[in-house]
């Protein structure tokens, strides 16, 4: 049987990479990865940020299923009780399931499906007495009293400086290291299903010394201008170290976007390591690889931070599918259906054909690795609930080429030609020469609404969320019900 290796690295935009485009940002690795395999040039996050994002990935389901609508208000933890995950499905067709990294999940050592989980949950400890696997072995190894992030920087902040310990303590290199250890003593009898999921290049922008030295003197690219920018002039909210928005001087963008790099650069590094494991062990050209991220990173674009956006830079991915069995390149290099992360777990049960549960809302994109050129997918629906402001809770819709976006709590909309503008500077929402196509996008964003009757829509129209409750899933109290979740512990947290 097929062995399955789910590479993912997380808050990663899909141009932060060279096989995507960017002429500065050094991925050898990943790009002859990619190379051998099929490239998506329009995969898209259902929802930006990390627990929603990952949620759909485990589970196959939209936003709206999974019950996780974003990371903000009215929004709980992944937490578990799901009928069916992608590794639950492999566990019991004989695989042997692991994963080493971020889970993000919600008991923090909650399976949903691994047989075996090692953490690295950068600076989440949600449980009471817990410590991530990575920060134990942390502790253990350092040669003085500092901790995983003593550089000052938080989890989420614009700042970025060179990792403060040795190169052999960072989470990107233990990641790795785990992973092989599991190669070495997995059972050789049962095919196995490794997910290998990085806590970078998010934010601590902490790339080593030598893979920030790397970048300091190449010509980064300047983050996107548009029309609509003075949106996010907030001189207020850009003082604070982990602003989501506001005007920053052109050193202080370099060096995060320096520091974004080198993180990258050394993931790919670190995978060498363990593509050249694989090769010794003969499993590389058996494999099935899937590299993705969960969402990616404004790195101050539109006067952006973080993720959370409808934009290119927050809400497309990366996506990268070698099938097994191959000696050379894939016989479709590049694939420009839109696609989503919620389509991964069908696609790997469907190339191991295996059932795909009947939960499961993704779309296989097997026949589009194998030259088919038609998809059920129209287009790309994504959302986030009310998280750093009530003004970027979002609805969004697209197929790669146009891009329809609502901001339920302001009532307003923005659309764009990504076919001529994929940096989203020009906002066609109110050009008179583009009312007749926003108008159709607008009507599919309607007829995904609609469908769940909330008072998002009317007769057709959109209806502003201005001062009314926050947008909540039925079909996440309804899970937590069946798992016999506390979720009133979660609430008293």
């Amino acid at each position: 049987m097929t062995n399955v290796i789910l590479l993912m690295t997380d808050q990663h935009r899909a141009d932060a990479l060279g096989c995507y485009g960017n002429p500065i940002v050094e991925t050898p690795n990943l790009d002859w990865l990619a190379s051998q395999g099929t490239r998506f040039t329009q995969a898209y996050t259902p929802s930006p940020s990390c627990v929603p994002a990952r949620a759909a990935l485990l589970t196959g389901m939209d936003p709206w299923h999974t019950g996780i609508l974003g990371m903000g208000r009215g929004q709980g933890p992944m937490g578990v009780g799901f009928a069916h995950t992608l590794p639950g499905e492999l566990a019991g067709a004989g695989y042997q399931t692991f994963g080493v990294g971020k889970m993000h999940f919600y008991p923090q050592r909650a399976r949903n499906g691994f047989q075996e989980t090692v953490l690295d949950e950068s600076g989440r400890e949600e449980d009471p007495g817990f410590v991530s696997d990575y920060r134990r072995w942390f502790l253990q190894q350092r040669s003085g009293p500092y901790d995983i992030v003593d550089h000052g920087i938080d989890w989420n902040s614009w700042m970025a400086r060179p990792y403060h310990a040795p190169e052999s303590l960072h989470p990107t290199v233990w990641t790795v290291n785990e992973a092989l250890s599991f190669l070495e003593r997995r059972d050789p009898s049962r095919p196995f299903f490794l997910k290998v999921s990085f806590a970078r290049p998010h934010s601590p922008y902490d790339a080593p010394a030598s893979y920030f030295d790397m970048y300091r003197d190449k010509a980064i690219p300047e983050p996107y201008r548009g029309d609509w920018d003075g949106l996010h002039d907030d001189p207020a909210e850009a003082l604070r170290p982990d602003a989501w928005r506001g005007v920053k001087n052109h050193e202080l963008i370099r060096r995060a976007r320096i520091g974004y790099y080198g993180s990258i650069t050394f993931i790919d590094h670190q995978l060498g390591r363990l593509f050249g494991a694989l090769k010794k062990q003969r499993l590389f050209d058996s494999t099935l690889f899937v590299f993705l991220s969960d969402h990616g990173d404004m790195l101050g674009d539109h006067h952006l931070w973080r993720k959370t956006y409808a934009y290119e830079g927050s809400a497309r991915i990366p996506l990268i599918i070698k099938p097994p069995g191959q000696g050379g390149s894939s016989p479709v290099q590049t694939v420009s259906k839109a696609v989503a992360i919620q389509d991964i777990m069908p696609t790997i049960l469907d190339m191991l054909g295996l059932a795909i549960p009947t939960t499961v809302d993704g779309i296989s994109m097997k026949g589009l690795l194998q030259g088919e050129t038609a998809h059920k997918r129209e287009f790309v629906h994504g959302e986030h609930s009310t998280c750093y402001s009530e003004e970027q809770e979002m609805q969004y819709v697209t197929d790669g080429r146009f891009k329809y976006i609502w901001f339920p709590r302001l009532g307003t909309e923005q659309f764009f030609d990504l076919r001529s503008d994929l940096s989203e500077s020009a906002d066609l929402a109110d050009h008179p020469d583009w009312q007749e196509e926003a108008a159709l996008w607008r009507r599919r964003l309607v007829e995904v609404l609609e469908q769940r009757n909330l008072g998002l829509t009317d007769g057709g129209k959109l209806v502003s969320q201005a001062g009314k409750p926050f947008i909540v899933s039925p079909h996440y109290q309804a899970r937590l019900e069946a798992s016999s979740f506390d979720w009133q512990r979660w609430e008293r947290k």
